[in-house]
């Protein structure tokens, strides 16, 4: 059996305030051009359908164009949770037009967490889905108050689902969890706040194949049947060297799996570059592209972001190298220049900013400044 392991597309999200919506348009395409090329069984999307609870019109109307083309153009089933960016009731409102003997969409937690079921020339593959549940909800939903964290939540849900899994069938589960051995982004939103997020991959004992959501790089965590497919797009410029793809799972007649990664062909990537202006700016050709621009210049430079951006015009950040490679630390002191002495004031700035203080020349600059704003100041 074939599964097609996606998750995290975040549709409505944007990229340091520029709209992601053609971008997820193309990804979008990516994946439907995977079904109909491989012709999976089944589509498995992991969660974090949309960046957020409500999301705008244009990614409803994405989303619900190519659950229809699916549908439509292809025999493949479709198995889809929410995650924590989701919300429950909207996706749990989905499944109630959709096909039970072809989907199964889980937005909430359910005690009798019944599977999808399957039939191939081995036998029978059961799907459970498990949607992202704070352990409030999970405590009404199992009548257990000990539950107390996402480790509690997913071991009830996976208990939930294991006792309707038919004898000798094989067994793939789809979550939206943090399973420890993984490695998380910054793109990320925790799970909870003040409290132990992962939880033990041992918590799927018995399951055949596990399609994690919520991590966005792809990754086994802690085994090769237990996967995170990452999302389809890079959301931080920590992901810069992350190579984005779907996972192609070939499910065998004794459980065993097969993975291949397709590879996610972005309309514009994210990058990090690093040098001096000048430089930057004289080798760099024309791009589109999310960059993050790291400054080696030694001192500070005029509108530097806007000469960067005549080259790349999604450049949205910018630092220096001096800077980055400092630690982090907050001053405990305030400044000790008079108010009344601007000179001072500058001065001090400048030696805080770059560590130096102005020369002779800059002096000449900063004293003709300060003249011109007295001279202003006197006529009004």
């Amino acid at each position: 059996m074939k599964i097609l392991h996606t998750s995290d597309w975040h549709l409505g999200r944007q990229f340091h305030g520029q709209s992601l919506e053609d971008d997820h348009a193309e990804i979008l395409e990516q994946v439907l051009g995977a079904v109909r090329k491989h012709e999976p069984n089944v589509l498995i999307i992991a969660g974090d359908i949309y960046d957020r609870a409500s999301p705008p019109t244009s990614a409803v109307r994405q989303f619900n164009g190519f659950i229809k083309r699916v549908a439509t153009q292809s025999e493949t089933a479709i198995v889809m949770i929410a995650g924590n960016h989701d919300s429950g009731d909207r996706i749990e409102s989905i499944a109630t037009l959709a096909d039970r003997n072809q989907t199964l969409i889980r937005g909430s937690l359910f005690a009798d967490e019944r599977p999808l079921i399957l039939k191939d020339e081995h036998g029978l593959v059961a799907f459970s889905a498990l949607p992202f549940g704070n352990e409030f909800s999970a405590r009404e939903c199992f009548d257990d108050t000990s539950i107390s964290n996402p480790e509690d939540v997913l071991a009830a849900q996976v208990r939930a689902a294991r006792a309707h899994v038919p004898d000798g069938a094989r067994w793939v589960i789809t979550a939206h969890a943090f399973v420890t051995n993984s490695s998380p982004s910054d793109s990320e939103r925790r799970l909870v706040v003040g409290g132990v997020e992962t939880v033990a991959a041992e918590i799927f004992e018995g399951a055949h194949y596990i399609a994690l959501g919520h991590l966005h790089r792809p990754q086994p965590a802690g085994a090769e049947h237990i996967r995170y497919s990452g999302s389809p797009l890079a959301f931080g410029f920590d992901e810069t060297d992350t190579q984005k793809s779907m996972t192609l799972v070939e499910l065998a007649h004794d459980g065993r799996v097969t993975t291949t990664l397709i590879p996610f062909v972005p309309v514009r990537s994210v990058r990090t570059l690093k040098g001096r202006l000048a430089d930057l700016v004289a080798t760099g050709s024309i791009s589109e592209d999310f960059i993050k621009i790291v400054l080696t210049d030694p001192g500070a430079l005029i509108d530097p972001m806007g000469q960067v951006r005549e080259i790349y015009p999604n450049a949205m950040v910018l630092s220096y190298e001096r800077d980055e490679n400092q630690p982090e630390t907050k001053s405990t002191t305030v400044a000790q220049s008079p108010l009344d002495n601007p000179q001072h004031v500058v001065t001090e700035f400048l030696e805080y900013v770059r560590g130096q203080a102005p020369d002779v020349n800059e002096r000449l600059v900063i004293d003709t400044g300060l003249k011109v704003i007295a001279r202003e100041e006197a006529r009004t």
